[in-house]
């Protein structure tokens, strides 16, 4: 649904007009200064209307109450602003809410299945999930293989792959198994569930202020008391020089000098940038994680299912030395027969495509040795004392040589044939000797060179890392289109490029998928998750992408980027305003004791008091024009920062000087006629 349609629904903007009023609220309206001034000014003149002669005021009743109304109106808009963004989150975490349900589970209690409710699962309870189930909370999947239906948390109905091993074993609560069964492993007690936590994100219960906020927050607090003590002490002065300034004149005056458009726009327009990312089916865990994105300078990808599709499978068997590809295959389906990975499971179905027969039962007794970013090798280790390994080329290498094996010649030059090709090559070793290579395949995933095309004209740096040899990690880099890429890299690896770009004063973004992905998610200033990771992963991220689509970072760096434009864009046009308040006010407030300064009612406004009450009407009606603005974000376009900086200036400042001159003189023409 459109951002416009889905911010100006009927049932949203009802409810929005009622949290205007009830906002009005005091204790409410603190939280926001800026506006409980306003909100202090509005009570004053109201009480003016009742008692027209307190503070020795001379004004008619008719100007009173029109400055009471139209500050009401100033009050009521601002509001309606954040509660219409609130609105929209509100809205979004309701229909989530349908989703969540009281599912029973069918808990494995040691051989015995038990039916529960789904809130008595705790963490590390074990369930089973048939066809036409729903899944009963947050787990991994630890046995089987099935297809699930996630939308009702991605809204993509085709049905996602969910398997045992790797970084697809992630399941959410309140999803629904469509074929085949698995058992689920629970990772989160009730309350504390990604649908509960996203419930809670997107209503805005937790909700806090960025440091860019609260950093403009309080440079508008500071002008906004600058001002007031400028207005406080004006009637001293004016009494100095035998000028009358009436309490509902100054009121006026305060309320259009102070930035009550940016005041009443700013928690909306922070509100806003949340449900944007979030309409493109990310879910940020705070408002500092949108923001940073904005400033993003590096983006640090995994290479294996975030810029490749992941599935890499075993698609030939080659032979190094005097072996043949038969014995690759016996030897690799051997190491492969417990090896729970879907580069595991490829081998035994290339051995079947092959017409390649092997023996599990040799290994009935033995070890298995399960994968490992250290060693980067499985294998099994018989019970007759001989060992397989299969790996990667320089880790099996390095173990031969250590068991007092040799390297067959034509190891290296097979080897980077298959990575030269974009392939992965796996060796296969026994004991000392190295029967052979398998050639596994991933393929990049289509229009990822367009996309790191957009991020190098946003002044974006793109970093593969990935744990394939050099080879293979050049070709994948070049066909991608990154600018840099690190080859075998451990998780460790990860997080020193993100500290040395740290440490030169760059923020970095980190995407990925798997649990060895989860410190360098952890460590980088914007850390985004796949949806179809790990648990581990989606606990370190900041943000979680739910459509598991890693070039999705272009919307939410262009979501960061947009976010702060549109503050500073709606915060330079509120004080561009003033100036064309100043010459209707100012010269208003001393024309008949200072004739001269009629000079400066440039605007030519019919008198005084149509004057003041114009420049507040547009003081309070910009508030509702620049709604829309504020919800839907400044338009962003890939460019240099002094290119933005040079058309934002030019069109929200030079703009924010023009546009209230027309407005103030317009409002004028209709307000002399009562004024």
């Amino acid at each position: 649904m459109s951002t416009n349609k889905r911010a100006w629904n009927r049932a949203v903007v009802n409810q929005a007009l009622k949290e205007a009023v009830i906002k009005l609220n005091p204790k409410t309206m603190i939280q926001n200064p800026i506006m409980f001034v306003v909100e202090v000014g509005f009570l004053v003149t109201l009480f003016l209307v009742f008692m027209p002669t307190a503070f020795g005021n001379t004004v008619s009743f008719g100007f009173n109450i029109a400055v009471a109304l139209i500050l009401l109106f100033t009050l009521l808009f601002a509001n309606f602003a954040e509660a219409l963004a609130e609105g929209r989150g509100k809205a979004q975490a309701d229909s989530l809410k349908k989703t969540k349900q009281e599912i029973t589970a069918n808990r494995l209690v040691g051989l015995d299945v038990v039916k529960v409710p789904s809130t008595d699962l705790r963490k590390g309870d074990i369930v089973v999930v048939s066809q036409g189930e729903m899944i009963p909370g947050d787990g991994e999947v630890i046995k089987g293989l099935a297809s699930v239906d996630e939308s009702a948390i991605t809204g993509e109905s085709a049905p996602v792959l969910k398997e045992a091993g790797g970084d697809f074993s992630s399941v959410t609560g309140g999803t629904r198994v469509i074929s085949d069964q698995i058992e689920v492993r629970i990772t989160s007690d009730p309350g504390e569930s990604f649908l509960d936590r996203m419930i809670s994100l997107v209503e805005g219960a937790k909700r806090q202020k960025t440091p860019n906020e609260i950093a403009l927050n309080t440079v508008l607090v500071s002008l906004t008391l600058i001002f007031l003590v400028v207005v406080v002490t004006l009637p001293f002065f004016a009494d100095y020089l035998n000028i009358q300034l009436e309490v509902p004149v100054l009121i006026a005056l305060l309320v259009c000098l102070i930035p009550t458009t940016i005041g009443g726009l700013l928690s909306a327009i922070g509100i806003a940038g949340m449900d944007r990312v979030t309409q493109f089916n990310v879910l940020a865990m705070s408002g500092k994680a949108v923001e940073a994105s904005g400033d993003i300078n590096t983006i640090i990808l995994d290479k294996t299912g975030t810029i490749t599709y992941g599935n890499r499978m075993a698609s030939d068997f080659i032979a190094v030395g005097t072996h043949t590809s038969q014995e690759v295959g016996y030897w690799a389906a051997l190491s492969s027969v417990q090896d729970d990975t879907p580069e595991g499971r490829s081998v035994l179905e290339l051995m079947k495509k092959l017409n390649y027969s092997y023996e599990p039962a040799v290994i009935r007794d033995g070890t298995f040795m399960e994968f490992k970013a250290e060693t980067r090798m499985s294998g099994v280790d018989l019970q007759d004392g001989r060992k397989i390994r299969k790996g990667a080329v320089d880790a099996v290498k390095q173990w031969v040589l250590s068991q007092g094996g040799e390297i067959p010649a034509n190891l290296d030059p097979n080897s980077d044939a298959i990575a030269s090709a974009g392939g992965t090559p796996l060796a296969v070793a026994v004991d000392h000797t190295i029967y052979g290579l398998i050639y596994l395949k991933d393929t990049v995933k289509p229009g990822m060179r367009e996309r790191f095309d957009q991020m190098r004209k946003m002044g974006i740096k793109t970093i593969m890392c990935t744990g394939d040899n050099p080879l293979t990690a050049a070709t994948i880099a070049k066909e991608a289109g990154v600018d840099d890429f690190i080859a075998e890299s451990k998780p460790e690896d990860k997080i020193a490029v993100i500290r040395r770009e740290q440490a030169e004063g760059k923020l970095v973004a980190m995407t990925g998928d798997g649990t060895n992905d989860a410190p360098a998610l952890a460590q980088a200033d914007v850390g985004i998750a796949m949806n179809s990771g790990t648990i581990a992963a989606k606990e370190a991220a900041n943000m979680i992408d739910l459509d598991s689509d890693p070039s999705k970072i272009i919307e939410v760096v262009s979501i960061g980027k947009q976010l702060l434009m549109t503050r500073g864009a709606l915060t330079t046009f509120s004080i561009a305003n003033d100036i064309a308040k100043y010459f209707a006010i100012i010269p208003a407030m001393f024309m008949l004791a200072i004739p001269e300064l009629e000079a400066l009612n440039i605007m030519k406004l019919h008198s005084p008091m149509s004057a003041i009450l114009s420049a507040l009407i547009f003081n309070a009606v910009i508030i509702p024009i620049l709604i829309p603005l504020a919800m839907k974000g400044v338009a962003y376009k890939p460019m240099s920062s002094s290119q933005l900086l040079r058309r934002n200036l030019l069109v929200y400042g030079l703009g924010g000087i023009i546009v209230p001159f027309a407005g103030i003189k317009l409002i004028d023409l209709f307000v002399q006629f009562w004024a």
